[in-house]
């Protein structure tokens, strides 16, 4: 039984990820004006919005604690998930995704679009493989997607060259390899308590 205070100490972890990676990626597409925000709402480092980051954070806490008790309710044992080395792959292909996504420029939006989707499904392919992985990251993927474009109806925000009800068409792919890889992220965190538990439980 995992205790209340491992719980809290690994969404802390996964909430600080997330408000880390958000400022970072964000300041990314912001330089490439990707997005835009409007100078009122413009209210914290990194030119980005004040909620920004902390929606982000909460919502990579959410997904990494998600994840392996998903795995738990599919009988997936995710203590074989990896090691921090193949994480730190997988956080390095994600960043690389949103690197291609403002930077790489394409013929148009569908190319864009399609060669982040098999670079995504490739991420699930080479670090997660599980129906809980692929499940979870286009659930996120779709609901991210629905948000980002009541945002952007709103105007709380906008994209430049929007192609997809007000958004641009790779943005599913981001949230699913972003999903994918908190998610390794949780699991990695959780194998790791349920390592110090069995070694506490031998002591004792």
């Amino acid at each position: 039984m995992v205790s209340t205070k491992c719980l809290v100490l690994r969404g802390s972890v996964l909430f600080t990820l997330g408000v880390f990676f958000s400022l970072v990626l964000n300041l990314l597409q912001v330089q490439r004006q990707v997005t835009i925000f409007p100078p009122e709402v413009l209210a914290s480092l990194f030119s980005s919005a004040w909620w920004v980051a902390p929606s982000c954070g909460t919502a990579a806490a959410v997904i990494g604690l998600l994840y392996p008790c998903l795995d738990k309710y599919l009988g997936e044992d995710i203590c074989t998930k990896g090691e921090w080395s193949s994480v730190m792959r997988c956080v390095a292909v994600f960043v690389g995704i949103n690197h291609a996504s403002a930077k790489i420029d394409f013929a148009n939006n569908i190319q864009l679009s399609v060669s982040l989707a098999a670079m995504s499904i490739g991420l699930w392919w080479l670090f997660d493989r599980s129906r809980s992985g692929f499940g979870l990251g286009v659930g996120i993927a779709v609901l991210a997607t629905f948000v980002t474009q009541l945002l952007v109806y709103n105007d709380v925000y906008r994209y430049t060259e929007p192609d997809f009800l007000f958004v641009r068409s790779w943005l599913p792919c981001v949230f699913f390899s972003g999903g994918v890889t908190m998610g390794n992220i949780g699991r990695q965190l959780a194998a790791y308590d349920a390592d110090a538990d069995r070694k506490k439980a031998k002591v004792d």
